[in-house]
């Protein structure tokens, strides 16, 4: 898989992708949040194409104290080959290269396939609540 930074004209793909793997939320905007990744580490948005097709993505970010990720995600029929593996190790290399002591991420409860995936990249559960506030509605 060659892993690239996200072009413009990856934006209808991705969105697309991100919601065959069920990653978009009624409350969330994708093209909002493309639009806010775009204005904040814009090279920590990586896309991952097999023969000149985008079939995984990852937001990666750091603020100095984390790194995060966000909207990890492999096209359904490309899962299994450790395409996301390998976007995961490319997104932890890159945070490390900017002095990222740790990274944190997010999996919803009920989504045991993905918390197993990240325990076996050498991740596991912190024991802290996460919390939120909106303070933009999409909507």
């Amino acid at each position: 898989m060659k892993i690239r930074p996200f072009l413009e004209q990856d934006r209808e793909t991705v969105i697309k992708l991100w919601q065959a793997c069920g990653l978009t939320r009624p409350w969330n905007d994708p093209n909002k949040d493309i639009d806010r990744k775009l204005a904040v580490q814009p090279e920590l948005f990586l896309v991952g194409e097999v023969n000149g097709q985008l079939v995984a993505t990852v937001m990666a970010g750091y603020e100095g104290h984390r790194g995060w990720i966000n909207y990890l995600g492999v096209a359904p029929e490309a899962q299994g080959r450790g395409y996301g593996a390998q976007l995961m190790m490319f997104a932890e290399q890159a945070l490390l290269s900017v002095g990222c002591p740790k990274i944190n991420l997010m999996v919803r409860n009920t989504n045991h396939g993905v918390v197993e995936f990240y325990r076996k990249l050498g991740y596991s559960v912190d024991e802290v609540v996460a919390l939120g506030k909106r303070l933009i509605p999409d909507n």
